[in-house]
């Protein structure tokens, strides 16, 4: 294959219309515009959304809502999955997240939850905890650590 000889795929290249060459065209005069008014002009036709002087539907409909921008959103794990891990490790956000356990990406980090049954002798170590995730992680006679 050489430069020269690529080209677009059948069908995928229009020939441009030829406005203005004559009546016999079918596109002589006015170029398919019709007489006069708002679209047969220059620059002519309305911008998106525009309803002819009517208050637009975006304005006439009320506005909803609340977005709260500061928001800390975690990723959850609940304490029945930490049974995943062998007797005296250490588990971390990182260690959950290449192991698969971490649902998303969320901008405030790790919260353990207590959900479950914990068998193993964890150090957990997470943004946040639930009082249930605490009490269970020490019960098992793991440790729980805060980290920022």
């Amino acid at each position: 294959m050489r430069i020269h000889t690529i080209s677009p795929a059948e069908g995928a290249v229009r020939e441009s219309k030829r406005l203005g060459r004559g009546a016999g065209s079918g596109l002589g005069k006015t170029s398919g515009k019709g007489h006069k008014g708002q679209w047969a002009r220059s620059g002519g036709g309305v911008r998106p959304g525009f309803e002819g002087g009517q208050t637009p539907l975006a304005r006439r409909v009320p506005k909803r809502g609340f977005k709260n921008h500061f928001r800390v959103d975690y990723d959850v794990i609940n304490v029945a999955e930490l049974n995943a891990f062998e007797d005296g490790a250490v588990v971390n956000p990182e260690i959950l997240a290449n192991s698969g356990l971490l649902r998303g990406k969320h901008n405030g980090g790790v919260k353990v939850l207590g959900n479950g049954e914990l068998n193993k002798k964890l150090t957990v170590q997470a943004q946040k905890f639930s009082k249930s995730a605490k009490e269970l992680i020490e019960k098992a006679g793991g440790t729980v650590e805060v980290i920022d």
